[in-house]
């Protein structure tokens, strides 16, 4: 499990799961505490991200935010390596 702090309010919350024919990455968008949204995506192969749970927070972010909000979440994740 990783927890990736968005701001005082949201963060994800992240797992991953074995598969019958790959893995999953799943992600729970909390805010204060509480899960508002939930997101899985599954990989049958090999995934090349820069760090792991990366693809699935940045479409945790752009599925629940937008407009300025958005952009500085997404820049926080891009700025973690």
């Amino acid at each position: 499990m990783r927890i990736f702090t968005l701001n005082n309010d949201y963060s994800v919350v992240c797992n991953s799961e074995g598969t019958r024919y790959g893995f999953r990455h799943l992600a729970t968008l909390h805010k204060n505490g509480f899960g508002i949204a939930k997101l899985k995506i599954c990989y049958y192969n090999r995934t090349w991200e820069r760090f792991e749970f990366e693809s699935v927070v940045i479409r945790c972010i752009e599925d629940n935010f937008t407009g300025r909000e958005r952009e500085e979440f997404l820049q926080i994740i891009r700025e973690l390596n």
